[in-house]
């Protein structure tokens, strides 16, 4: 079962997630865009696990922003 989280811990995750990584956020972004053409979340999610050895956490809070950030854009 997915968990939902606050807006306010959703940033606090995106924050560390440079620190924790070596990445920044611009980066996994682009990394989700120039990935496989997943459809779902969890599809997404996964492949970041697997892909890139991230954490669940941080997976889905990339994950989440880059559906946040597209849906911002079709507006």
């Amino acid at each position: 079962m997915s968990q939902s989280f606050s807006e306010e811990t959703h940033q606090n995750m995106l924050s560390r997630i440079p620190h924790c990584t070596g990445r920044d956020i611009a980066e996994w972004l682009r990394t989700v865009d120039e990935g496989p053409a997943l459809i779902r979340f969890d599809e997404k999610v996964s492949w970041l696990r697997g892909a890139h050895n991230l954490s669940h956490g941080h997976a889905k809070a990339i994950v989440h922003e880059h559906d946040l950030r597209r849906a911002a854009r079709k507006f």
